[in-house]
C-alpha cells in the first residue's frame, strides 16, 4: 500500500516543471507582489484543450477581503503544457499583465462610448475583442521582452508584428488598417484559435458611486515602483544599508532613479565614487565621468548642496549618455568638452533638474539651441580665450575622463543609449516634464543604427556611385619633386567637377502611419550610405501629403539634426515631382524612396529609383526600380 501511495503522489516532469516556473515567478520582485492579487487554478490538458498553456479569467467571481471593488482575476494553468520552468514563469507573467494593464476594462477597449438612455448611462460595444486580445498579446510581449524575464512561449518571433508598440490602441489600429482577421493568436499563452483573455464579450465597467476601481493597475502601479527602486538601487549602488543613513550624493542620485525616468536608467548603470585621495590623485575639482568604467567621481570637499548635486550627476550622465566621448572625432578634447558642456547646461537650466553650481558655471544664452559641433566651431574663432574656461573637473581639464581599462567599451555604448532612449520614452509619455527639442532629436538620432544593407541593395549603389575620381595636375606639384626639381611631377587630386554629380536624392514618408523609429532608420540609412560611398551631399525631401524640400544636406546633419516636417497623410507624388522639377537637382541622378509602403495606389517615377520598405510590408502598386527591404 506504501508504494502504490508513493506512486500516486509523484509528480510527472510537467508538473515539476511547472512548479518550478512558478518559483522562479516567484522570485522576481515585481511579480512575486501581483501574484498576491489573484488566484491561480491548474488544470488538466482535458479540461482547458490540449495546446492551450494558460489563460486569465476577470470577472465577478469572488472578492477578497483586501480588495475594494467586487471584480476577480483568476489564471488557469495547464499542468499537461510541456513547458519549460522559463517558459512556465513568462507565461504566468503574461497572463498577469492583461489583469495589471486595464486589458479588461472598458474604458480602455477601443470602441467603447457612454450613451444615454432615458437617464441611464450604459455602454455601447463596437470593438472587435479578438483582434483587442491580439493587440494585448503583443503590447505585454514587448513589456516582457524589454524587461527580459523568462523564455518567450510566442508561436512567432514577435519582430514579425512591424508596426507601432507605443500602447495597445496604437496596435489595434495598425492591425486593424493591415487587415489583420484576428482568426488565429499569434502572441498569445492560450491555443492558437482561443483566446487568452477570457470574459472579454463583457467588460468591466467600475461603478464609481461604490468605490470600484481595478486593484490590479493600482497594485501593479505600486509594485513596479518598488521594485525597479530596489533593483536599480542596489545594482548601482545605492541601495539603502541598515542602519546606515544615505548622504547628499547618494540620495541626490537616488532621486534620479525614484522620480526623474529619462536620467533613472543611466543613474542606475553608474557607480558613485567620493573619495578625497582619488579626486586629488585625479585632479578633480567638483565631478568627473568615467565612461569606460560607468564610474562618476565627486570631490567630497566641493561643499554642494542637494540641488547642486542633482545638477553635477546630471551633467555627467548625460555626457556619458550622449556619447560625448565617442563623437569628438579628432577634435581637441579640452574644447570639444567645454562645448558640451554649454550644450548640457542650458538644457539643464531648461529642464529645471537641480541648481547649477557657481564654479564651473559654462553657459551662455546667445548660444542656446546649438550643437556641440556648432559651439565647437564657434571657440576656433577665439581659441585662446576659450581654452581658459573651467569645467567641473577644474581648468584645463575636462570632465569626461577614458581610456581606462573596465567594461568593452560597446557593450557601455548600447547600455548608454538604451538607457537614455528607454528613459525618454517613459518620461513623455508619463508626462514627467517638458525636454528640449534638442536633447530629444540627439536622443531618437543616437537610438536609431544605421540599416543592414543587403547584398543587393549594395550592388544598386555601386553601380549609381563610383569612387570619387583622381587627377593629375601640374599646378600643384608633387612632393617627390623636391628632391628631383628637374623633373615636373603633377600631384594627384579631386575632380572639382563631383562635388554635386556624385549624389542622389531621398524622398521620406513621414505620413502619420511611419513610426519615429522608422523615420530614425530612413535618416540613419541616409547617412550610412552617404558616408559609406563618399558623397558629399544628399537632397533630402520629406512628404505625407505635401512636400517639404531639406535641401542638400551633408551626412553629418543628416545622422542627427535634420527637422522632420508633415506626419499627416500619404501622398508621395509632390515630393517625387519637386525632385524631378528642381533646376538644382541632376538629371541624372537617382532617387530612393523611403516608406512603409502604405503610400497611394500609384506612383510616376520618371528617372532611375529604387524604394526601400520594412521586411514583410509591400507596396500597393507595380514598379519599374528595385524594391530592398530592411529589418529592424
Amino acid at each position: 500500500m506504501g508504494t502504490k501511495t508513493a506512486k500516486a503522489r509523484r509528480k510527472s516532469p510537467r508538473e515539476e516543471a511547472l512548479e518550478a516556473g512558478l518559483a522562479l515567478h516567484a522570485q522576481n520582485p515585481l511579480f512575486s507582489q501581483l501574484r498576491k492579487l489573484h488566484g491561480i487554478t491548474v488544470k488538466s490538458g482535458k479540461e482547458m484543450g490540449k495546446n492551450c498553456a494558460a489563460y486569465v479569467r476577470y470577472s465577478k467571481e469572488k472578492k477578497h477581503f483586501y480588495m475594494d471593488s467586487a471584480w476577480y482575476g483568476t489564471v488557469f494553468l495547464n499542468k499537461d503544457a510541456p513547458l519549460t520552468a522559463a517558459e512556465w514563469a513568462y507565461t504566468v507573467a503574461h497572463c498577469e499583465l492583461h489583469l495589471a494593464f486595464g486589458h479588461f476594462d472598458a474604458e480602455k477597449m477601443p470602441g467603447y462610448e457612454k450613451i444615454e438612455d432615458d437617464g441611464k448611462r450604459t455602454w455601447q460595444v463596437s470593438c472587435d475583442i479578438r483582434l483587442w486580445n491580439e493587440a494585448c498579446d503583443i503590447y505585454v510581449s514587448k513589456f516582457l521582452s524589454d524587461i527580459k524575464f523568462g523564455h518567450p512561449t510566442c508561436r512567432l518571433p514577435l519582430n514579425v508584428y512591424q508596426g507601432t508598440t507605443a500602447d495597445e490602441r496604437s496596435i489595434y489600429a495598425q492591425l486593424l488598417a493591415q487587415g489583420y482577421s484576428g482568426k488565429e493568436f499569434r502572441f498569445g499563452t492560450a491555443s492558437p484559435y482561443s483566446m487568452d483573455m477570457q470574459g472579454l464579450e463583457h467588460p468591466v465597467v467600475y461603478d464609481a458611486a461604490k468605490n470600484e476601481r481595478n486593484d490590479y493597475s493600482s497594485g501593479f502601479a505600486l509594485a513596479l515602483a518598488r521594485s525597479v527602486s530596489d533593483v536599480v538601487s542596489e545594482a548601482g549602488g545605492h541601495a539603502v544599508v541598515p542602519g546606515q543613513e544615505k548622504n547628499d550624493t547618494e540620495r541626490a542620485a537616488s532621486w534620479f532613479i525614484n522620480h526623474y525616468p529619462l536620467l533613472g536608467g543611466l543613474a542606475a548603470g553608474f557607480k558613485i565614487i567620493e573619495s578625497y585621495s582619488i579626486c586629488y590623485e585625479m585632479q578633480i575639482a567638483v565631478a568627473a565621468v568615467d565612461v569606460t568604467v560607468a564610474e562618476i567621481y565627486v570631490n567630497p570637499s566641493a561643499g554642494l548642496s542637494l540641488e547642486e548635486l542633482k545638477f553635477v550627476l546630471a551633467h555627467e550622465y548625460l555626457h556619458a549618455g550622449l556619447q560625448h566621448h565617442e563623437r569628438r572625432q579628432g577634435r581637441d578634447p579640452y574644447l570639444w568638452n567645454v562645448a558640451c558642456d554649454f550644450v548640457i547646461n542650458g538644457w539643464l537650466l531648461e529642464m529645471h533638474v537641480g541648481k547649477m553650481p557657481e564654479r564651473g558655471e559654462l553657459y551662455d544664452e546667445t548660444l542656446r539651441g546649438k550643437s556641440a559641433e556648432e559651439i565647437y566651431d564657434h571657440f576656433l574663432s577665439d581659441i585662446r580665450r576659450f581654452m581658459k574656461l573651467v569645467t567641473f573637473r577644474g581648468y584645463g581639464k575636462g570632465d569626461i575622463i577614458g581610456g581606462r581599462s573596465g567594461w568593452g567599451t560597446a557593450s557601455l555604448d548600447d547600455f548608454y543609449k538604451s538607457a537614455l532612449s528607454q528613459g525618454l520614452e517613459y518620461h513623455t509619455q508619463n508626462g514627467r516634464g517638458t525636454i528640449p527639442a534638442g536633447l530629444i532629436e540627439e536622443i531618437r538620432a543616437l537610438a536609431m543604427p544605421p540599416i543592414p544593407w543587403d547584398v543587393e541593395l549594395g550592388h544598386w549603389f555601386d553601380i549609381h556611385f563610383s569612387p570619387v575620381a583622381a587627377k593629375r595636375t601640374y599646378a600643384r606639384p608633387s612632393r617627390r619633386q623636391g628632391s628631383t626639381p628637374d623633373i615636373p611631377r603633377p600631384r594627384c587630386v579631386p575632380d572639382s567637377g563631383f562635388e554635386f554629380s556624385l549624389t542622389f536624392g531621398v524622398v521620406v514618408d513621414t505620413s502619420g502611419s511611419m513610426t519615429v523609429e522608422m523615420i530614425g532608420y530612413a535618416l540613419g540609412a541616409i547617412a550610412s550610405y552617404a558616408a559609406a560611398k563618399e558623397v558629399p551631399y544628399a537632397r533630402v525631401v520629406f512628404c505625407d501629403a505635401d512636400a517639404y524640400d531639406a535641401g542638400w544636406i551633408t551626412p553629418e546633419d543628416v545622422a542627427g539634426r535634420v527637422k522632420v516636417y508633415g506626419r499627416g497623410g500619404t501622398v508621395l507624388q509632390p515630393g517625387v515631382d519637386l525632385l524631378l522639377k528642381s533646376k538644382d537637382f541632376p538629371k541624372d541622378a537617382p532617387i530612393l524612396v523611403i516608406t512603409d509602403g502604405y503610400v497611394e495606389p500609384s506612383l510616376t517615377i520618371r528617372r532611375d529609383h529604387a524604394f526601400l520598405i520594412p521586411k514583410g510590408n509591400r507596396l500597393p502598386f507595380r514598379t519599374r526600380g528595385k524594391v530592398f527591404y530592411f529589418s529592424k
